[in-house]
Formats: C-alpha cells, sequence, structure tokens
C-alpha cells in the first residue's frame, strides 16, 4: 500500500455516503492520476436506471473526459467494493495499473474473489484488496437495514411489501 491509499479511500468513501443518501447502493469510487482525483463515482443505477452506472463507470467516464483521453495508463481506480466483471473490464480496456478496493465480493467479485479478469493479459495490474473493508461494509450493512426496515413498515392489508 502506498501512503496516500488510506486518503483517497476516504474519499471512495464519502463518495459511497452519497450515494447512500441519495437511496443508491452505497459505493463509491475515484480515478487517481499522479496525485490528483481525475474521476470520481458514486453508484447512480436507480437515479439514471441504467445498470451500466456502477460508481466505477462514473468514475472512469469523468477521468477520460478530464483527462482527454480513453487510455488511464498510470492511474489508479479505487473503489468500496470489488469491481464486478462489467467494471473489471472497463479497467483493463482503459488501461488503469492499479487497483485499491475496500469490501471483498465473494458473489461478483471479477479481480480476486469470483474471478480474476487480468490473468493471462500481457500487461499486470496492481492490486490491493482490503483497505477500510470494516467502514465499507458497515455503510452496506446499515443501507440493507434501512432498506428491510422499510419494506416491513409499508404493508398492504394483504401482506404484500413493497419498497416506499
Amino acid at each position: 500500500m502506498k501512503t496516500d491509499d488510506i486518503r483517497w479511500m476516504e474519499t471512495a468513501l464519502e463518495e459511497a455516503r452519497r450515494a447512500g443518501e441519495e437511496g443508491e447502493v452505497p459505493i463509491g469510487a475515484l480515478v487517481v492520476c499522479g496525485n490528483t482525483v481525475a474521476g470520481r463515482g458514486a453508484n447512480a443505477v436507480e437515479r439514471l436506471r441504467d445498470a451500466l452506472a456502477h460508481a466505477e463507470m462514473q468514475a472512469i467516464r469523468e477521468a477520460q473526459i478530464r483527462l482527454g483521453d480513453w487510455r488511464l495508463d498510470d492511474c489508479t481506480l479505487y473503489v468500496t467494493k470489488e469491481p464486478c466483471p462489467m467494471c473489471a473490464g472497463a479497467v483493463l480496456q482503459t488501461r488503469i495499473s492499479r487497483i485499491v478496493y475496500a469490501l471483498a465480493d465473494p458473489r461478483l467479485g471479477a479481480v480476486d474473489s469470483r474471478w480474476r479478469l487480468w490473468e493471462g493479459r500481457s500487461k499486470e495490474l496492481a492490486i490491493s484488496g482490503g483497505l477500510l473493508a470494516g467502514q465499507s461494509l458497515s455503510l452496506l450493512q446499515g443501507f440493507f437495514t434501512e432498506v428491510r426496515r422499510r419494506k416491513k413498515a409499508v404493508a398492504s392489508p394483504k401482506g404484500a411489501r413493497y419498497l416506499v
């Protein structure tokens, strides 16, 4: 781990909190190039009604626009949850050189947990996982506890439950 990794992950966690406050699954991401944030992302799937609006995709898209290039060769992606196959594929396509993630995802993680999409590629991808995982887990657990609470609070006369 580099010395700035904690600072950048804390910033990604701020993005995750923002997503959660907007009713999104609280996942946040940053693309950092050199010592500068080139792109920020917060999960926006529900708000944009776009299955591709993951935090990583938002951060990568913003970094490409800000830097004026699709290649993000010497950049690091900081994300509060291990990237899924779509987001890991975007990392590979944009040539990001390093991923630092907080919480592993044994169900859909495509970096370390379930799949390793970078294996067999000519360019190695530096990966660090588990940084501030407890904080990320706490955000996610709090979010889903609240979702379940709301479902129980709003029940139809026939017992069907709806998310408000």
